[in-house]
């Protein structure tokens, strides 16, 4: 299913957009030319006051574009993770829909997980293949 939503759509092409060298080129060509002209404009109150508010006005639209397209990217990635792991056989269902713990639980899976890498690795130093399952 497609997301129809205006909202979606302008921030994905906007962020899509903005993430170009081209604009990274404009918006450093833009800097250059304030710079250039604060002789001009005698590096008055004014000349600053204008990057100021263009630059806390342009940063402060793109923190809720680039936010919206992470998370739209985020939730896509963990749907494909749990799609993964439901269709892995010998894989934890219980790993499904981790996001959604709260942190003390996330962090007892953490805790796990931790313990059996760091038991694989000791393996690899023995020689030992790190590939398989822990479970007998």
């Amino acid at each position: 299913m497609r997301s129809t939503s205006w909202y979606s759509r302008f921030a994905k092409a906007a962020a899509h957009f903005c993430g170009r060298p081209r604009v990274f080129t404009l918006a450093v060509a833009s800097i250059v030319v304030w710079i250039t002209t604060g002789p001009m404009f005698g590096f008055s109150d004014t000349w600053q006051l204008v990057i100021n508010t263009g630059t806390t006005i342009i940063t402060f639209l793109m923190v809720f574009l680039i936010q919206n397209t992470q998370n739209r990217d985020t939730d896509a990635i963990q749907v494909k993770l749990d799609e993964l792991i439901r269709a892995t056989k010998g894989a934890h269902n219980a790993l499904l829909d981790l996001e959604e713990l709260e942190d003390r639980s996330l962090d007892a899976f953490r805790t796990k997980y931790q313990a059996l890498a760091a038991a694989a690795r000791v393996e690899l130093d023995h020689g030992k293949p790190d590939t398989g399952t822990p479970e007998p």
